[in-house]
Protein backbone atom coordinates (compact mmCIF):
# COMPACT_ATOMS: atom_id res chain seq x y z
CA UNK A 1 0.00 0.00 0.00
CA UNK A 2 1.08 3.40 -0.69
CA UNK A 3 1.43 5.71 2.30
CA UNK A 4 -1.13 8.80 2.53
CA UNK A 5 1.59 11.23 1.28
CA UNK A 6 1.67 9.90 -1.77
CA UNK A 7 -1.85 8.57 -2.77
CA UNK A 8 -2.91 12.38 -2.45
CA UNK A 9 0.08 13.15 -5.54
CA UNK A 10 -1.43 10.33 -7.49
CA UNK A 11 -4.52 11.63 -8.71
CA UNK A 12 -2.26 15.20 -9.21
CA UNK A 13 -0.39 13.00 -12.09
CA UNK A 14 -3.04 12.40 -14.67
CA UNK A 15 -4.60 15.41 -15.57
CA UNK A 16 -0.77 16.70 -16.05
CA UNK A 17 -0.21 13.54 -18.46
CA UNK A 18 -4.01 14.67 -20.14
CA UNK A 19 -2.53 18.10 -20.55
CA UNK A 20 1.51 16.80 -22.16
CA UNK A 21 -0.57 14.31 -24.25
CA UNK A 22 -2.59 17.06 -25.76
CA UNK A 23 -0.40 19.67 -26.20
CA UNK A 24 1.68 17.00 -27.82
CA UNK A 25 -0.73 15.82 -30.19
CA UNK A 26 -1.47 19.81 -31.06
CA UNK A 27 2.17 20.53 -31.74
CA UNK A 28 1.85 17.29 -34.34
CA UNK A 29 -1.58 18.67 -35.76
CA UNK A 30 0.09 22.08 -36.67
CA UNK A 31 3.18 20.64 -37.53
CA UNK A 32 1.69 18.75 -39.98
CA UNK A 33 -0.53 21.80 -41.14
CA UNK A 34 2.46 23.41 -41.66
CA UNK A 35 3.99 20.45 -43.73
CA UNK A 36 1.01 20.25 -46.11
CA UNK A 37 0.61 23.96 -46.92
CA UNK A 38 4.36 24.62 -47.56
CA UNK A 39 3.58 21.21 -49.72
CA UNK A 40 0.64 23.03 -51.62
CA UNK A 41 2.77 26.18 -52.38
CA UNK A 42 5.56 24.43 -53.40
CA UNK A 43 3.36 22.18 -55.88
CA UNK A 44 1.67 25.76 -57.06
CA UNK A 45 5.44 27.13 -57.74
CA UNK A 46 6.04 24.05 -59.75
CA UNK A 47 3.35 24.27 -61.47
CA UNK A 48 3.13 27.85 -62.87
CA UNK A 49 7.12 27.16 -63.79
CA UNK A 50 6.26 24.35 -65.81
CA UNK A 51 3.63 26.07 -67.73
CA UNK A 52 5.86 28.95 -68.39
CA UNK A 53 7.89 26.39 -69.81
CA UNK A 54 6.19 24.87 -72.54
CA UNK A 55 5.07 28.65 -73.33
CA UNK A 56 8.63 29.34 -73.70
CA UNK A 57 9.24 25.85 -75.92
CA UNK A 58 6.21 26.52 -78.06
CA UNK A 59 7.68 30.23 -78.22
CA UNK A 60 11.07 28.29 -79.40
CA UNK A 61 9.72 25.69 -81.98
CA UNK A 62 7.98 28.94 -83.68
CA UNK A 63 11.44 30.67 -83.99
CA UNK A 64 13.46 31.13 -87.11
CA UNK A 65 16.11 27.76 -86.02
CA UNK A 66 19.73 29.86 -87.76
CA UNK A 67 21.52 27.23 -87.08
CA UNK A 68 19.85 24.66 -88.74
CA UNK A 69 20.25 27.12 -91.99
CA UNK A 70 24.10 27.53 -91.23
CA UNK A 71 25.16 24.12 -90.63
CA UNK A 72 22.72 22.37 -93.03
CA UNK A 73 24.39 19.54 -94.76
CA UNK A 74 24.29 18.97 -98.56
CA UNK A 75 23.88 15.71 -99.55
Amino acid sequence: MLPNNFSQLIPYLQPELEILETHQVTQEFYQEVKYRQEFEVYCQWYYETAESHRQELQKMRGDLNLFRWFFRQKY
